[in-house]
């Protein structure tokens, strides 16, 4: 570990639990605690929490601010509606991907949007560069929370147990007491369960996290996070999204309000991919990694992200492939390390619960 990285308010607390701390996007953070399989599989079938503090936010409040996110941001914001939440992509004017947030509405005329942690300065800038010819004011609020994503099929009534009110629906937000602490509840999440991602004041986040182990959630790692997210098809920026494709490819048109004219709409409105970013499965051995070969019947392409999912014992993985070879059946290759692998392109997401689970 280097001096230079940055630490989460969590920080103690890991160490404390035992956790394999690693460097990640600029911060030192949780890569796991019992195992990556154990925290993946306690997500799946009760409740785990993630110390997701590495990714900012920026609060934009002001007359103009809502004008403001509607020509920056891809989605349609004055559907947000009070206390929701929205997803976006914030693009260049040539539509390139600089990163996918989320938004939330607190007020009128006051929204915080959280960023991806490798990208939080990067976005801060193009923010503030964007906002000159707006009525607004930006607080860069980094350092401000701890954020604690609670998820799992019993993430809510555990929770519902150190709250003082309601918790908020699927895409909405609000201000409650946990453990005797006002927190931002937000119902979002990455792992394709249900739960919560909760913004703590910095200074009571370790009192937050250790109020949620007592009451049963089990700690979980940037290791599980990603297999969670891989297995439900998430985006992942820096693999399946980056500057050099843009949302169409990604299959991220339905965040695409190109009405609004947003910065990067006149480039993608009308836009015909030539590639398309597809979940795979191996019907082999093996375990796809990202930058590995893709090989079809009409060209090549590209993992973009890889794994072993632990629910359903296979490689999968995400990777960008001709568009005339992206249809769910579509058999493909993937090279790993000269191994070449059979598997087939599949339908989102690639893993879902039984419906009477």
């Amino acid at each position: 570990m280097t001096d230079s990285l940055r630490k989460s308010p969590l920080h103690d607390a890991h160490l404390l639990a035992g956790a394999d701390l690693v460097p990640f996007a600029g911060w030192v953070m949780p890569i796991a605690y019992q195992g990556i399989r154990q925290e993946h599989e306690a997500v799946r079938g009760s409740v785990g929490i993630f110390d997701v503090s590495h990714m900012g936010q920026i609060e934009t409040r002001g007359p103009g601010a809502e004008a403001f996110l509607q020509r920056t941001l891809s989605n349609d914001v004055t559907r947000i509606a009070e206390r929701g939440a929205q997803y976006s992509v914030l693009c260049r004017e040539d539509g390139g991907v600089l990163d996918d947030l989320f938004t939330y509405r607190l007020g009128p005329d006051r929204f915080l949007t959280v960023t991806n942690a490798a990208n939080h300065e990067k976005d801060l800038a193009w923010f503030r560069t964007q906002a000159r010819h707006f009525e607004v004011e930006l607080h860069d609020q980094l350092d401000d929370w701890a954020m604690i994503a609670v998820q799992g099929p019993a993430a809510r009534e555990m929770l519902a147990t150190l709250a003082d009110a309601d918790l908020p629906g699927r895409f909405r937000t609000a201000e409650i007491g946990l453990a005797g602490v006002g927190c931002l509840v937000c119902g979002t999440g990455y792992t394709g369960e249900d739960g919560c991602e909760i913004l703590v004041p910095a200074a009571s986040g370790p009192k937050v996290w250790e109020a949620l182990v007592e009451a049963g959630a089990v700690p979980a790692g940037l290791g599980a996070r990603d297999t969670l997210r891989l297995e439900v098809c998430f985006h992942l920026y820096g693999n399946d999204l980056s500057e050099d494709h843009d949302p169409v490819e990604a299959g991220l048109a339905w965040c695409l309000a190109t009405d609004t004219d947003f910065i990067g709409a006149a480039a993608l409105r009308d836009r015909a991919p030539v590639q398309k970013l597809v979940p795979f499965a191996f019907t082999d051995r093996g375990i796809p990694r990202q930058g590995n070969e893709i090989r079809t019947a009409s060209g090549t392409g590209v993992v973009t992200s890889g794994t072993h999912s632990p629910s359903l014992g296979i490689g999968i993985g995400m990777g960008y492939v001709p568009v005339d070879q992206a249809e769910p059946g579509a058999p493909i290759e993937v090279d790993v390390r000269g191994q070449i692998r059979a598997a087939e392109v599949r339908k989102k997401p690639l893993y879902a619960k039984e419906p009477d689970a």
